[in-house]
């Protein structure tokens, strides 16, 4: 069953008027998934099969409507995001809408050059002619957003896939729901309607939806999800891309500045309540800079957590972090639990068990965990003992130490004195390295995971020399293995 909203529009300040028929919003209830996701697919397909969405200027007019959306929709978004997290307007600003525009608008100033055909030199041995790659737009991609950034982390591949020529079906995380309500009411007013299609549904929806024969599956969350996301598209052969987490360390070097290193940690732990996949999940600090390092993020953790007006989102969360405070074997500061409104105060844990649920599981939680190691060899061997992080956060002064780091492990990306600021400059990809995701984006590198780069190669006619063709005489055969190498 499929229900068509004709709600009219709130939360929105200057609206573009699109006629009805255009703005259809599905909502697919359990049990009745097939016929529903086989609509929109077939929606999706018929627009990108039509042409119209390859022209730079249907990619623009996307782009631009999402920009309004922003614009227009921006206390929408604040109030739809307070519902669904309890973080203030300003705080999602910073998280969700600022990125979102940011991105749209460096896309827009470069997506022609990106665009242009790419030429490549030919070689003596397939010589005469000329050879390029053309990026060209993959179909229709699946894009499944998250909950704990729900703009963000929805529109954000929304726009490297549009910028690349494709259609789309989205489906926002059914956790956030007023965020996913705002998007599938107000979003079909700013893009091409039939081409860029909004399905609302629980986790039998998106389960379903990424078994179809998508031509890119675009999947941001937990890593056991990812892995059965993976595992549906394989059926279909659907590349995919994952944006998934894990535990992002911190390296805290002797040499570091201490107080700066605490505020900065401190920070960035208590953004979104901790429930980011970049955020900080633990720390390694070598010993002699321990005690220091303890006390500053004693003062630190409270007082940033305080300023963070973020919700856990529900109250399996809440549980689940009721479990690992109460069986992680180390000292805790802090953590105390008000389940009613699901606030979860921050929580300093020094030297927990290695083999607690706090030191196996990714956190995403105002839960910061403490570890100390002798010296930097130690926290080297620490971090590439388990899976590869998302991120990787050092604190140092010395630049011999940066390179050690950063040459002798392996994330998806590294920070040096600060935390998650890499995610805002769009000329580094974004993506994990083996269990932290596959894939990357933002930038131009979105609009490649988006686009199939398609050899081309073009060659004369003429000549047609028949020595070109066997069988060869000896004199040819000479000449053909200089050729070819």
């Amino acid at each position: 069953m499929l229900t068509v909203s004709s709600r009219p529009t709130v939360g929105c300040r200057h609206p573009a008027k699109k006629p009805e028929s255009s703005m259809s919003v599905t909502q697919i209830p359990a049990g009745s998934t097939t016929a529903g996701i086989e609509d929109e697919l077939d929606c999706a397909r018929a627009a990108f099969t039509s042409g119209r969405t390859r022209p730079l200027s249907w990619r623009v007019a996307q782009l631009e409507g999402l920009l309004r959306f922003i614009d227009d929709c921006e206390a929408g978004i604040a109030a739809a995001v307070r519902a669904d997290l309890g973080r203030d307007p300003m705080a999602t600003f910073m998280a969700d809408i600022a990125p979102v525009r940011h991105e749209i608008r460096h896309t827009l100033a470069n997506l022609a050059q990106w665009m242009k055909p790419e030429r490549v030199r030919v070689s003596a041995a397939t010589a005469p002619g000329k050879a390029w790659i053309v990026p060209e737009p993959r179909g229709v991609a699946l894009i499944l957003g998250a909950w704990n950034f729900p703009i963000l982390l929805t529109l954000h591949p929304l726009v490297s896939c549009l910028a690349a020529g494709n259609a789309a079906v989205v489906k926002p995380s059914e956790i956030s729901a007023a965020t996913a309500r705002l998007l599938s009411e107000q979003l079909p007013r700013y893009v091409d309607a039939e081409a860029v299609r909004l399905v609302l549904g629980d986790a039998e929806v998106s389960a379903s939806l990424a078994g179809r024969p998508f031509d890119h599956t675009f999947f941001t969350g937990s890593t056991p999800v990812g892995r059965a996301v993976m595992a549906a598209s394989a059926r279909n052969l659907t590349p995919v891309t994952l944006e998934l987490g894990g535990k992002s360390p911190v390296i805290v070097a002797s040499d570091a500045d201490v107080d700066v290193a605490a505020r900065r940690i401190a920070w960035a732990k208590a953004v979104n309540a901790g429930q980011a996949c970049t955020a900080p999940d633990y720390v390694l600090v070598e010993e002699s800079v321990r005690p220091a390092l303890v006390e500053r993020l004693l003062a630190e953790l409270p007082l940033r957590g305080a300023q963070d007006s973020t919700r856990i989102v529900n109250d399996r969360h809440v549980a689940r972090l009721r479990r690992i405070l109460s069986t992680h074997g180390g000292e805790q500061y802090g953590g105390a639990i008000d389940e009613a409104r699901r606030i979860v105060a921050p929580a300093l844990v020094t030297d927990p068990d290695p083999d607690s649920e706090l030191m196996q599981e990714e956190i995403f939680g105002p839960v910061l965990p403490l570890v100390s190691v002798p010296d930097l060899d130690s926290a080297i061997e620490f971090v590439n003992a388990r899976p590869k992080p998302l991120a990787l956060y050092l604190f140092t002064r010395s630049s011999a130490v940066e390179d050690l780091v950063v040459s002798r492990t392996s994330s998806g990306s590294v920070a040096v004195n600060h935390l998650l600021y890499q995610l805002l400059v769009p000329e580094l990809p974004f993506g994990g390295v083996g269990a932290s995701g596959m894939g990357s984006y933002h930038g131009r590198h979105g609009f490649d995971t988006f686009s199939h780069r398609k050899a081309v190669l073009s060659k004369p006619s003429r000549p047609d020399l028949p020595l070109a063709y066997p069988p060869y005489g000896r004199r040819v055969e000479r000449v053909l293995r200089k050729l070819m190498g």
